[in-house]
């Protein structure tokens, strides 16, 4: 704990509107520990300040903190299309999400991928229910270009890849055979971030 506070407060500070959301989440939200938070905030903002990306896909939006901390990176002409299945959330997302480059969708990952070319998306992250992971990974992998970055979280799940599966825990199983095929993926070059939950950073080659 005395470690991870060491790394928190050496962290670039964040917006007043990402501190207002993050505010906002934990008063008014349900589950609001899926919150990315300042830390793992920061690592998004950075990796996408890096790329520059013209297009990103986000499956699973929340109340929209990790929408936010990916568009700093966002190009001026770029778009980000963000999605979740949940639009109770809607009023805060028509809050802080305000951004024109936002195309908010209220559907499931699976009907969004179904409808939506990611050929040319840049940044990919996936942060929606864990039971599809792999299916979202088999739909993307094969349409993205040459230099395409994914990120996943929670790839870690509270530790429970490391342990045998217990019958019917259908989401550490999908998550223990996504973190082999991407590590063994000759197409792919990637490492898995102990950050929080585990964020795998995956480029494509």
């Amino acid at each position: 704990m005395e470690f991870q506070y060491y790394l928190e407060k050496h962290l670039s500070p964040v917006s007043e509107q990402l501190e207002q959301l993050e505010r906002v989440t934990w008063q008014k939200c349900i589950n609001p520990r899926m919150c990315s938070g300042h830390y793992q905030g920061r690592l998004l903002s950075l990796v996408a300040k890096m790329i520059r990306p013209k297009h990103i896909i986000e499956l699973g939006t929340f109340t929209g903190y990790s929408t936010l901390c990916l568009m700093e990176g966002l190009s001026e002409n770029g778009v980000m299309h963000t999605v979740d299945v949940n639009d109770e959330l809607k009023w805060v997302h028509e809050q802080f999400l305000k951004d024109p480059r936002i195309i908010m969708h209220y559907l499931s990952a699976t009907e969004f991928l179904k409808g939506h070319d990611c050929s040319d998306a840049d940044l990919v992250f996936i942060d929606a229910d864990k039971s599809n992971y792999l299916h979202y990974w088999e739909v993307i992998e094969g349409e993205l270009k040459s230099g395409a970055v994914v990120l996943l979280d929670n790839v870690l799940w509270n530790g429970k890849v490391l342990l045998p599966t217990e019958k019917g825990d259908i989401d550490t199983e999908v998550l223990k055979v996504l973190n082999q095929r991407i590590a063994h993926s000759p197409d792919w070059e990637t490492l898995i971030i102990p950050i929080r939950d585990g964020i795998t950073l995956a480029r494509k080659r």
